[in-house]
């Protein structure tokens, strides 16, 4: 099933997409798709979409789960992409944290923070926790999963690599974390190993790649990061982008106010952002 949140941005709804790509409205069934529903999720089966109310229209859409509580991110998960970084492949998954304050709807604009001259892009596959993991072992990691969805780790790369500290304050401003359109439920998304993904600035293609590539899968990723904390329903972890990033092209190239990004993954949805300027 393709599980989505609709309306403005603080007030959204629960949904579901049917066949036809035309949203159902969920409210009657649940209050809204986030952390202490998820599990649940598989409940929701048997029902029929054409029983529930049509949204009309074009409603923005939200980031497709609610509340979450950690947003969790993977660098250099891509030997390809790590080369174009001059960077080498790490001897086990780099963690670092994005504020749950730059999550947003997948069509939500970029905004370019303020002064900011390297603003990047980055496709990125999502995986949303279902349930408690603490200490799970690789072989039954998937099964804490509630879905997948594609995610925008928009990245200032003068704030994270140029700027003291660690990489957070150059992944974490307003709207660098978009997401959606769909949570997607892992029967629908098959295999999370061998999905197509693709991003464009303005109509050329800077990222064609797969999550073939990754080095680290997502079952080890749910595993690994278990060891070290309790992941939690509705905690997402993006787990890293395939080359052609802004930051690795020559010469470099950056997002200004103007530009258009869309990005999509096989089977998971597309967006569509806007570049604004900040203020």
């Amino acid at each position: 099933m393709k599980f989505l949140r609709y309306g403005p941005q603080g007030s959204e709804k629960p949904g579901l997409l049917d066949d036809d790509g035309a949203i159902r409205d969920l409210s009657g069934h649940l209050g809204d798709l986030r952390g202490d529903v998820l599990a649940s999720l598989g409940d929701l089966a048997g029902i029929d979409p054409a029983s529930l109310p049509l949204v009309e229209g074009t409603p923005r859409l939200g980031p497709c789960v609610g509340d979450t509580g950690k947003f969790m991110c993977i660098g250099l998960n891509y030997a390809d992409h790590a080369a174009e970084s001059g960077m080498a492949v790490p001897s086990e998954p780099v963690l670092f944290m994005k504020a749950t304050s730059a999550i947003c709807g997948p069509n939500d604009p970029i905004i370019i923070p303020r002064g900011s001259e390297k603003t990047d892009w980055e496709v990125e596959l999502g995986v949303v926790i279902g349930k408690p993991a603490k200490y799970v072992d690789e072989a039954d990691a998937l099964s804490h999963v509630a879905g997948y969805c594609v995610i925008n780790d928009v990245s200032e790369r003068a704030y994270q690599i140029e700027r003291q500290g660690q990489w957070t304050k150059g992944k974490s401003c307003d709207n660098f974390g978009q997401t959606g359109p769909w949570l997607v439920t892992p029967d629908e998304a098959s295999d999370p190993q061998d999905l197509g993904m693709w991003l464009t600035v303005n109509g050329e293609t800077m990222q064609d790649g797969s999550t073939t590539t990754m080095v680290y899968g997502v079952a080890h990723l749910v595993s690994y990061l278990s060891q070290f904390m309790t992941l939690h329903p509705g905690d997402i972890i993006s787990t890293g982008t395939p080359p052609g990033v802004g930051m690795g092209l020559k010469p470099q190239r950056y997002l200004k106010a103007g530009d258009v990004v869309e990005l999509g993954i096989q089977g998971l949805g597309q967006q569509r952002q806007e570049c604004i300027a900040d203020g």
